[in-house]
């Protein structure tokens, strides 16, 4: 079992940074791939970002891609999404998860957290 835990997220104005953790603990974090999701009110939850196990290989959204950044600190069993020039649209519960094998911007992930709010005041 991998237990994951969500922080970071608030209230910002437009165009302002966040970066959300997720702290990772049970089996070994640094054989898991890990993503990020999100779910704005009344949307179905989407992809955001995904990276491989030693963070050589990542996924972006095409809506974030050049603005959110994922990282992980595999010593510190912690992965990271760095949030810039937010959107009111980025609005929404982020959700981290984490898989066995590849990343993926599909749900397919075996473990997830309980979500994180982001919310983007115009």
């Amino acid at each position: 079992q991998v237990q994951l835990v969500e922080s970071g997220g608030g209230l910002v104005q437009a165009g302002g940074s966040l970066r959300l953790s997720c702290a990772a603990s049970g089996r070994t974090f640094s054989s898991y791939a890990m993503g990020w999701f999100r779910q704005a009110p009344g949307k179905e939850r989407e992809f955001v970002a995904a990276i491989s196990w030693k963070g050589g290989v990542t996924y972006y959204a095409g809506s974030v891609k050049g603005r959110f950044t994922i990282s992980r600190d595999n010593a510190k069993n912690t992965v990271y999404l760095q949030m810039n020039s937010l959107k009111p649209e980025d609005t929404a519960v982020y959700y981290c998860a984490a898989r066995a094998g590849i990343p993926t911007m599909t749900e397919t992930y075996d473990y997830w957290g309980q979500g994180t709010q982001v919310t983007v005041s115009s």
